[in-house]
């Protein structure tokens, strides 16, 4: 969507109206005053509902990756634009719950329309003796369940992807991607 002269968008302030009287019935002044309101026109056009524009729920939708840049989030021009929307509403909500499960699980159903479920906590450690041995290895890993609703695939590359962005760096991540959703712990 282009921002520029827009034909027959009427400014709300024209030019030729704010000249002084000596203009008022010159021709070449009105003429050229109003090629100026055709160019200014839009730009008081987005002045006028700049609040719109800076709302992520009604911004147009060639604007939001603009918006997304301001807040860190994902924007990806082949989401809908509902879920693009979305994704730069939930952008501070998701980057402070950045490397929790819950934050995963919301990453994945946002980014890519799965459903997730994880498993483990990625076991951290750590010594309060200076100079003393590196700990050993954390023993335990993270383990992340994919499943996409019914009817749909899920690209595993993009779900490693979204997977890596979002655990920890020190955690070991093991991505299982399913058919459908895990058994129930009454199923089991």
């Amino acid at each position: 969507m282009s921002r520029a002269a827009i034909p027959g968008l009427p400014s709300r302030h024209p030019i030729g109206g704010q000249l002084p009287a000596l203009y008022a019935d010159d021709d070449f002044a009105q003429r050229f005053t109003a090629g100026l309101d055709t160019v200014l026109a839009p730009v008081f056009a987005v002045l006028d509902n700049l609040h719109a524009y800076l709302d992520p729920r009604v911004a147009p939708p060639d604007f939001l990756a603009w918006l997304a840049s301001w807040v860190g989030a994902t924007d990806d021009p082949r989401w809908p634009v509902e879920r693009r929307r979305e994704a730069v509403v939930r952008a501070v909500e998701l980057h402070r719950r950045r490397g929790t499960r819950r934050g995963l699980v919301e990453a994945l159903r946002l980014a890519l329309g799965v459903r997730a479920e994880v498993t483990g906590d990625g076991d951290a450690v750590w010594s309060s003796t200076p100079g003393a041995d590196l700990p050993p290895e954390p023993p335990a890993e993270v383990l992340v369940r994919v499943w996409p609703d019914p009817g749909s695939l899920a690209d595993p590359a993009r779900v490693n992807e979204v997977v890596r962005a979002m655990c920890p760096v020190h955690t070991v991540c093991r991505v299982e991607l399913l058919p459908g959703p895990p058994p129930t712990d009454e199923e089991r």
